[in-house]
């Protein structure tokens, strides 16, 4: 009975090693996708539109990778404003719509393709692969470089429409672990979590500000990553940066074993740094402040950070 059991563990472990080694990596380059684009599972997602000047469903009509669908990530609904707050993620039932409407179901394995031409329009990928992993869809990755990246390689592109997929049942379980509320952020303030600002330095130190921000400044006790130091340009074409990854980590001295929480402006660029340090710097728990600084910089009693003659300094921007 022992020999048995022992069997049975051996067979179960060897089943789970084996399910973790074919499991989709989250950033997947031009190689991997042309040799896996006839697999009859998978679904090539084209979020490109104008941010970065990324192009739009015409562009996509011009040329894109043969077999993928597109879907606007400005103006298709993944995202959405509510209460005077831009970039909010959109009710359960709304995204079930969407991503049942362009045909995917939860046993594809869903490419997100951006532009890649800038570091922003990265975010777009980002924040709609953070979507997929908030419902509970974990079988997704991003195209490192995206369709500008295919196109450098030389691989082969179509045009016009793709074939529409047909209408088919999505169903999302919202992993609550990937989203910050607010209170949870006012409370990290004096908690262990790490409040991690993916804006760029001078959105940080309150030198610039957003019109999506009452007030330039960061939430006090953050620190800065900015999203762009993760990406770089090579032959015209934006790719994430994968060996820079531990240095800036640790240049921000950053925690992995402590549960981290990114924000930005409107939850846009902060999804870049939610996938870089939790899909691939191996952080334990990273969550996404879809509200950011435009939520929090609603309400006048919630503090706010600037920098200041070298000093940080808390500012009550309404004295």
């Amino acid at each position: 009975m022992v020999r048995i059991l022992v069997m049975v563990l051996a067979f179960a472990a060897s089943s789970l090693a084996m399910a973790e080694s074919v499991r989709t990596p989250p950033l997947v380059d031009a190689s991997w996708l042309e040799s896996n684009l006839n697999r009859n599972n998978l679904v090539v997602l084209d979020v490109r539109s104008g941010i970065d000047n990324g192009g739009d469903r015409s562009s996509f009509q011009k040329a894109h990778i043969p077999g993928a669908i597109y879907s606007s990530y400005t103006g298709d609904g993944w995202r959405e404003s509510r209460d005077g707050v831009t970039g909010l993620l959109p009710p359960v039932t709304s995204l079930e719509r969407l991503i049942g409407g362009l045909g995917i179901s939860n046993d594809n394995t869903v490419v997100i393709v951006p532009a890649g031409t800038g570091a922003t329009d990265f975010g777009s990928a980002a924040r709609v692969y953070w979507t997929f992993r908030v419902l509970g869809h974990n079988d997704v990755t991003i195209l490192n470089g995206g369709f500008a990246g295919w196109q450098v390689e030389g691989l082969e592109v179509a045009s016009g429409e793709s074939d529409r997929r047909a209408v088919t049942e999505f169903s999302g379980f919202i992993q609550q672990n990937l989203i910050a509320s607010l209170e949870e952020v006012d409370a990290a303030r004096v908690a262990q979590a790490q409040l991690v600002d993916a804006r760029p330095s001078d959105y940080f130190r309150g030198e610039n500000q957003s019109p999506a921000a009452r007030a330039p400044g960061t939430i006090p006790g953050a620190r800065s990553l900015p999203h762009a130091d993760f990406l770089g340009e090579r032959g015209q074409v934006w790719y994430l940066n994968q060996t820079g990854i531990t240095q800036r980590v640790n240049q921000a001295e950053l925690d992995p074993t402590s549960r981290t929480i990114s924000f930005c402006n409107t939850g846009h660029w902060a999804a870049t740094d939610w996938f870089v340090l939790s899909e691939l710097a191996g952080f334990e728990e990273v969550a996404l402040y879809d509200g950011s600084m435009a939520q929090w910089s609603q309400d006048s009693n919630r503090p706010l950070q600037v920098a200041k003659k070298g000093l940080a300094k808390v500012l009550d921007w309404f004295n």
